[in-house]
Parts: C-alpha cells; structure tokens; sequence
C-alpha cells in the first residue's frame, strides 16, 4: 500500500508540473511584449472603424473630448464610483474570472467600483467582438467592450479599455505631448497618421508619463519597423507598458472622479 501510495504521488507531481509548464508561456509573453502592440495586432482585422487603434465612435458626442461630468460615471452617496457590468456567456468561468480580476485591480487603490449588473440603465457590457476596443467615457445605456477571447485576455489589455470607459485617452495624445516626446511621422502607415493627432483632453495637472498603460509603444502603427514615438531629451526611455496600470494611472483615477 505504501508503495502504491508512493507512485501515486509521484504521478500527481509529473502532472503538476506539466500543468504548469503549459501555463508558463502565457506569463511570459505578457511581460515581453507591450499591451498596445497587443491591442493593435488584435485589432488589424476588426470591422469597426476605430480612432486611435481601439476606440470606437461615440454615439452623441465629440470622441475626442471627454473630460466634462457628462461622460464621467457618477459617485454615490457612500463615495464610490459604482460601475454596472454584464461578462456575456460566450467566457467560461475560468476567463471571466480574469476580467473580473482586472475589474477588481481598481478596487484596492481608487474609488470605482465595477459591480455586477442589476438592471441599471447604464452598464458596460464585455463581450467576444473582434478585437480589444471601447468607448471613451460613459456614454449612455448600454455601452460594449470588446475583449477578443483570442487575442485580448490580458490584465494589462482588459485595465487599459476600462481606463478608457473611465474616459482617459493615451498618453501620447496630450496636447503637451511635443515637449516629451517626438513623432516620427515618416515612419507611420500613411493610412494611420491620423491616430497619432493630438487631443484637448486635460491631464489634470499630472506630469508626462512614460510608463502609463495608455501609451503607445515606440513603433505602434509602424510602416517600416522604425520608431514612431520617440522620448525627449532621453531616447532610452522606456515607454508603454507590459504589465498593467502605472503610479500615474491610478492618481489620475483618483483626481478624476474626486477619491
């Protein structure tokens, strides 16, 4: 019997770690390559027409702008920013359970709650679509988030589209931008220099920041696999993000909606 129960063991040890070197990839590839290069590949055959490489055209209102209390989900009495949302069944469990992760990565360090739908008029509904994208702010009524199960089930991707429901654009449209960063519109895809167009959007008396999970990478939207995005005075600055949320992006949260 006790040598029964010695082979068993080994047996669920061989599984266990075959188990986890199946997982070890995953992990990997989401410290190595950038979200928005993730986004951006994910998003080259999607049939919406997106601004920006993942925000989809408002319905009532300029897509650009979005910094006034219209487009801002509202605080309750109790202090938090209560945002409804629905995962539609096209998850298993196992996936759900990591947007709701990323929705829960709010939670511990700003005031937004992103809560279970119960039949209010605005909600954020995240679904299977063909690419990672969103809306910018809220917008009224129901409002999609599109998070491919394919390409876009990364913390870091699922972070960055709900950043933008909260109504942040990227970083490297701000309209202060050219003092920390250079444009290399020679490199960009003709078709794509539009994306590249600074916003008047308001950055909250906050510093330029380099590692936000709303930058763009150094060659997003490339034609030739040069920089597009250049960091000045300092070229070896690191940009973009692989990981999640910055410092800068949670205090500008916060500043926002008042936490």
């Amino acid at each position: 019997m006790s040598r029964f129960a010695s082979l068993l063991m080994l047996l669920l040890l061989g599984l266990s770690q075959a188990y986890q070197g199946q997982e070890a990839p995953e992990q990997d590839e989401e410290e190595q390559v950038d979200i928005s290069d993730k986004i951006l590949t994910a998003n080259k055959d999607t049939k919406e027409v997106l601004l920006e490489g993942d925000l989809l055209i408002p319905k009532t209102r300029n897509a650009m702008r979005c910094w006034a209390q219209s487009c801002r989900w509202k605080k309750g009495a109790n202090g938090y920013v209560a945002i409804p949302y629905v995962v539609t069944r096209e998850f298993p469990a196992w996936e759900k359970q990591k947007v709701e992760t990323a929705m829960r990565s709010f939670h511990a360090s700003t005031c937004i709650r992103f809560v279970p739908w119960n039949g209010e008029f605005d909600y954020v509904s995240v679904e299977n679509k063909d690419g990672c994208y969103s809306f910018l702010g809220r917008q009224g009524g129901k409002q999609v988030v599109s998070i491919n199960r394919g390409s876009c089930l990364y913390h870091g991707i699922i972070q960055h589209e709900l950043i933008h429901v909260l109504g942040f654009q990227h970083e490297q449209t701000r309209n202060d931008r050219d003092d920390y960063v250079r444009i290399n519109w020679e490199n960009i895809e003709p078709a794509m220099v539009h994306n590249f167009n600074k916003q008047d959007s308001d950055s909250l008396n906050t510093p330029y920041d380099y590692t936000s999970v709303m930058h763009y990478s150094r060659t997003a939207f490339s034609t030739n696999g040069r920089d597009t995005i250049t960091p000045i005075p300092n070229g070896s600055i690191q940009i973009g993000q692989r990981v999640g949320m910055s410092e800068w992006d949670i205090r500008r949260i916060n500043i926002l909606y008042g936490c």
